[in-house]
């Protein structure tokens, strides 16, 4: 450590007393995220409680040219939180309270250590709902969702985090507090730099506050399962579906999915095997929309689209459905996958799937792919797992190559290398694939607006 590092921490020390932490097994908890590639190695911890303490510990890092990493849930899969290299975590979990709630509004302002099912279960007990849902929402934080702009299963029908964030406050890198956006619907006074810190992974500002606007819960919610032929038949129903009914969720995943998910002990949905299964979710909100969904999937059958499929008749089977899609992760953990967060426009996502899958299985055959993920909003989740008898450091090694050639196809689509999990330092390499020259010197410029000493999150989304 540097003498300007135990100079700071000296301040530090003496500003948050036993909440600076420099033990062996804090770095450990508190310097990673998900991702396992780097091994942490913070100088120290802090746990702010107030967006005072945090300004504080902004300007004592650019007084001795510290840099900080912000820690939420810890969830990411993409390095973001990550210090690997002497950094200062600035860990949010003592930031953690509900702070106000406007019935009128549907709005509440949260720091941003709040657990995202705390947040959910909040607006429950309010008789609403915060729609954001996927599957850390028992430990991530609303602070890291703001970061990466988090998604999961309802983007469909309400959109990313960033579609439910009314108003942030943040402390830039120059250790300024910036009131953003103060919870208004409508505000037609220039740039509106709150979504310029949503989706930047700390790099610009640590996120002290949020106000989150909430909706009506969803009622009586049904879901089918159907199985289909191909993924071009998935898309025709998909469409099928939205042109008559809301969905609130359209989950894909094929048969290896399903395969493993079975062997995990969840009960199939029907004996007919498939290639590929969709699960979509919808409001039944009267007995015209339920008949309506059936003749839909009767047209679907006739069409040779669908092979087989079942409606929930229940909460309790709505729920047994879901444990199909909820459950792959789980499933396929024990065999070291391999993970890609990818996404291109609806219309574009069979070819894409088709190139992709062609590309992996022409160069490795003896590798397993298996795919799921949001089809409804076009992002897919590629995973390929490692073979038994295959080294995991050469299996990473091959996967590299993967990598390069999957977002090569992206490129080609004009997708997105990310779709909901960030930059971070796994996807660093790869930024170009997905920005222009052009939009990365922007960014970095703007960075240089906010940080101009490159003390929030250096490393991250790009090298400046």
């Amino acid at each position: 450590m540097t003498a300007l590092a135990h100079a700071a921490l000296d301040q530090l020390t003496e500003l948050l007393g036993s909440r600076c932490l420099t033990d062996a097994e804090s770095a450990a908890r508190y310097g990673v995220d998900w991702t396992k590639v780097w091994a942490p190695a913070p100088c120290a911890v802090v746990l702010p409680e107030t967006a005072e303490e945090v300004q504080q510990i902004v300007e004592i890092a650019n007084e001795h040219g510290l840099p900080l990493v912000p820690s939420g849930g810890r969830t990411g899969l993409s390095a973001a939180a990550v210090a690997a290299d002497g950094e200062l975590v600035v860990a949010f979990d003592r930031m953690n309270k509900i702070l106000d709630f406007n019935e009128y509004d549907r709005a509440v302002t949260v720091q941003p250590g709040v657990v995202t099912q705390q947040l959910q279960e909040f607006a429950e007990q309010q008789g609403l709902f915060y729609p954001v849902d996927f599957a850390s929402t028992g430990s991530s934080q609303i602070g890291g969702n703001i970061n990466t702009n988090a998604g999961g299963i309802k983007v469909i029908r309400y959109g990313m985090t960033r579609d439910w964030i009314s108003g942030l406050k943040v402390v830039t890198g120059r250790g300024d507090l910036l009131d953003l956006n103060k919870g208004l619907i409508k505000n037609a006074t220039g740039y509106d730099l709150r979504h310029l810190f949503i989706g930047s992974e700390g790099t610009l500002g640590f996120v002290v506050e949020a106000t989150v606007r909430l909706t009506r819960a969803p009622r009586d919610l049904t879901a089918l399962v159907l199985g289909a032929p191909g993924f071009r038949e998935v898309m025709k129903v998909l469409h099928a579906f939205q042109k008559d009914i809301d969905l609130t969720a359209f989950e894909f995943f094929s048969d290896k999915a399903m395969g493993h998910v079975l062997q995990h002990g969840v009960a199939a949905p029907f004996d007919t095997e498939c290639p590929f299964y969709c699960l979509l979710e919808f409001e039944q909100l009267s007995e015209q929309v339920g008949e309506r969904a059936m003749e839909i999937f009767e047209h679907c059958v006739e069409q040779g689209w669908v092979l087989d499929g079942v409606m929930s008749q229940s909460l309790g089977q709505l729920q047994q459905l879901w444990q199909l899609r909820e459950r792959i992760s789980e499933s396929i953990a024990p065999h070291t996958p391999y993970k890609n967060d990818i996404s291109v426009t609806i219309s574009k996502v069979p070819d894409f799937v088709e190139d992709v899958d062609k590309v992996v299985q022409d160069a490795y055959p003896d590798f397993e792919i298996v795919w799921f993920g949001h089809i409804g909003d076009g992002n897919m989740h590629l995973n390929i797992l490692k073979p038994a008898d295959l080294a995991k450091e050469e299996f990473f090694q091959r996967c590299g190559e993967v990598s390069k050639w999957v977002f090569e196809i992206v490129a080609r689509y004009n997708g997105s290398i990310s779709a909901e999990h960030g930059v971070g330092m796994t996807k660093k390499p790869y930024l170009g694939y997905s920005r222009s020259e052009e939009d990365i010197d922007a960014m970095k410029a703007i960075k240089a607006v906010f940080d101009p000493n490159n003390i929030m999150n250096p490393g991250k989304l790009f090298d400046v």
